[in-house]
């Protein structure tokens, strides 16, 4: 099977995500600056949200130029990625609206663990699709940095219910680590 469909597929999920996510941003009813402050919170989890959603989108983009071929089992991983995306536009509201609470924090890292662990699922599908001595294969080598992420994601959570702030910065530490540019996939298929 070739893998235009998928890829065009899954532009269009992310991409009605973060439209979702924008949409659930309020304008505030005041007229002067002070009345944008409420909506600090939610502006802040849609930014951090936004942020993970394109990265998703970019290592997601660069996984498929290294895959020749998709099948069925790959199209279910694919899904259920896209199943955790499709809920970042509700816990990223949830969380917003409530002013990072606990739970809606914790929820909220479920969330990224679990699309964190389909990607994960993902690659590793893929991987035994194409074999261990395929472009694939040698680009992602380890996969130190999606089993760090997921390691990260745990921890956060848990650390979000003795301070969800701790959690955030969690969060936030994973999306940092992946905005380094990941040349895995580039380097790989660059050799003859």
């Amino acid at each position: 099977m070739h893998k235009g469909r998928l890829e065009a597929f899954s532009d269009g999920v992310i991409a009605i995500i973060i439209t979702i996510m924008v949409l659930e941003m309020k304008v505030p009813h005041g007229t002067d600056l002070g009345s944008l402050a409420d909506t600090l919170p939610v502006f802040l989890s849609y930014v951090l949200s936004f942020v993970n959603v394109g990265l998703y989108w970019n290592n997601h983009h660069h996984l498929f130029q290294a895959v020749k071929q998709v099948n069925g089992a790959v199209l279910w991983a694919n899904l259920h990625l896209l199943f955790w995306l499709s809920l970042f536009p509700f816990t990223t509201g949830w969380m917003g609206e409530n002013h990072v609470a606990t739970w809606p924090v914790a929820v909220y890292g479920m969330v990224l663990f679990m699309a964190g662990f389909a990607y994960f699922m993902l690659v590793r599908v893929l991987l035994a699709q194409h074999g261990a001595d395929s472009a694939l294969a040698r680009a992602i080598q380890s996969g130190f940095k999606e089993r760090l992420s997921i390691v990260i994601y745990l921890a956060a959570i848990g650390l979000s219910f003795l301070n969800p702030w701790l959690g955030i910065a969690g969060y936030v530490s994973v999306a940092v680590m992946w905005l380094v540019p990941d040349r895995r996939i580039e380097r790989s298929l660059d050799r003859p």
